[in-house]
């Protein structure tokens, strides 16, 4: 009887570890990260250190495959395969993400930020916080709040240091709201053209120009078609780096702290990547034929304060006020 009693407790035991957590984070798991940006880019270096990371810290258990250059589709169809868990993790950007959380947006109101470092102040603070709450309500959990850098523009037509050069521009832009705003607001015809194609569009002439933080415009080899680069500064974006919470909801409570672990190690040195792509790459843009000119930021903030105007008057008026005041 003792007997008999001694192999049913140990079969119900053994049942019960066999759907313990502990036991199910010994098992493989297997992640997709997918981005948009060219190998060499910040963004995709930093997503492949992660992926190390990962796997070090779980002992060889967790598996994140990570596919670079739009492989999985654009930025925008990648956020819907986050919020479906078709995608598990995504260096995404700013402008496909506000398509489904608005509140992104505040942070791209233009020339509202001189360099990364003075967004990030507020990204790594409540506000970021706060950002991250909605995202989570939208299916998405964040990571880490990635640099996309200081955007710029390049186009094959003319120098551009003052407003009137902007005048009947064709410039392509990603699929970000903000972003077609300040090119009207500045005379151009904005053109929305996903990245993996911008190469050929510039090329053929079917846009005249782009807008880009360096690292990308060197990265994507776009100074090959693009041989004037006015430094604008108008936009500051950011990468956010997200997991769909279908899958983050799978993971057990000690392979979600290795993840976490893993990413802020991979946001660090995606900043520092970020920032010396940009204090080293201008040089070698210059080397390669390309002509530099500065513009009339007074002028062209003044220019670009009508989008401030529309987005006040969006529902996400309380959150913008918040950003703008403490940028300010």
């Amino acid at each position: 009887m003792n007997t008999k009693h001694t192999i049913r407790r140990a079969i119900v035991i053994t049942a019960l570890l066999s759907a313990s957590p502990l036991v199910f984070s010994q098992t493989a798991v297997k992640l997709t990260l997918g981005h948009g940006a060219a190998p060499g880019n910040p963004r995709h270096e930093a997503s492949v250190k992660f992926a190390d990371i990962v796997k070090t810290k779980s002992n060889g258990r967790i598996d994140v495959q990570v596919a670079p250059s739009a492989q999985l589709g654009d930025d925008a169809a990648m956020v819907t395969a986050l919020r479906t868990g078709a995608l598990d993790i995504s260096a995404n950007s700013q402008g496909a993400i506000a398509n489904a959380v608005p509140e992104y947006a505040a942070f791209g109101m233009p020339f509202m930020f001189n360099t990364s470092a003075d967004a990030f102040k507020l990204l790594d603070g409540p506000l970021g916080k706060e950002l991250s709450e909605k995202s989570a309500a939208k299916g998405m959990i964040v990571l880490g709040y990635w640099d996309n850098g200081i955007r710029h523009m390049t186009n094959s037509k003319r120098p551009i240091t003052k407003i009137e050069d902007m005048k009947g521009l064709k410039m392509r832009t990603p699929p970000d709201t903000v972003l077609v705003d300040i090119m009207q607001s500045l005379g151009a015809e904005a053109q929305q053209i996903k990245f993996a194609e911008l190469y050929v569009a510039l090329q053929q002439g079917v846009v005249d120009g782009q807008e880009n933080p360096l690292a990308n415009i060197h990265a994507s080899k776009l100074y090959e078609v693009q041989k004037h680069l006015a430094l604008t500064s108008h936009m500051f974006q950011m990468t956010p780096f997200v997991m769909s919470k279908r899958t983050w909801d799978r993971l057990s409570n000690d392979d979600r702290k290795i993840v976490q672990d893993a990413a802020a190690e991979a946001t660090s040195l995606q900043r520092q990547l970020s920032q010396k792509a940009d204090d080293e790459l201008l040089a070698d843009l210059k080397t390669k034929g390309v002509q530099v000119t500065k513009v009339d930021t007074t002028a062209f903030a003044k220019a670009t304060s009508s989008v401030y105007d529309k987005w006040l008057a969006t529902p996400i008026k309380p959150y913008l006020q918040k950003v703008i005041a403490a940028a300010r």
